[in-house]
């Protein structure tokens, strides 16, 4: 199935997200690793099952299988280090922004596929999950990468439309 079938099957309180989502699957704008990448991403970043089978079934034979891997990863990564790094930021005792993490990350330093399309995966993960610290970290290194404000923008959009199905048809 389909991420605009599975979209289809929203009550029509919710015919915004139903044509949300058929605007990003059918966006140009990002090209295809992105996009799709970021779908799948953001769809394991949920933790809901039949979004992720939505998703896989989407990208199937979109995506090669190391940018597929990458999204994934990144989904699993931000699971972790979202809740680490809010923490951080939003307890009140400065102390814990110094102590070094502890937390095994490699996978950020070699996700398999360009620094900047993991990145953004990531980011829009963060997003997701409201992790602030986190978001600040990856748009500066896309910032860094040349990656354009509409680029990282649309990666949050994705994260907030793929969420809010999520949220919508677990209720169902």
């Amino acid at each position: 199935m389909s991420l605009k079938t599975f979209a289809e099957a929203l009550p029509d309180y919710a015919k915004d997200l139903r044509l949300n989502i058929g605007s990003l699957v059918g966006d140009q704008t990002l090209g295809d690793q992105r996009k799709f990448g970021l779908l799948l991403a953001c769809a394991h970043g949920t933790g809901y099952k039949p979004i992720v089978e939505a998703a896989e079934a989407e990208v199937e034979g979109k995506l090669s299988p190391e940018a597929a891997n990458a999204a994934r990863a990144a989904a699993a990564i931000m699971a972790m280090n979202n809740v680490y790094y809010r923490f951080v930021h939003l307890a009140s005792n400065p102390e814990y922004g110094t102590l070094p993490a502890k937390l095994r990350m490699n996978v950020i330093g070699n996700p398999g596929i360009e620094k900047d399309d993991f990145e953004l995966f990531s980011l829009a993960v963060s997003a997701m999950n409201g992790c602030g610290m986190c978001i600040d970290a990856h748009e500066k290194v896309l910032k860094g990468h040349g990656v354009a404000a509409d680029v990282i923008q649309t990666a949050a959009r994705i994260g907030a439309v793929i969420k809010a199905v999520a949220t919508v048809h677990a209720t169902l």
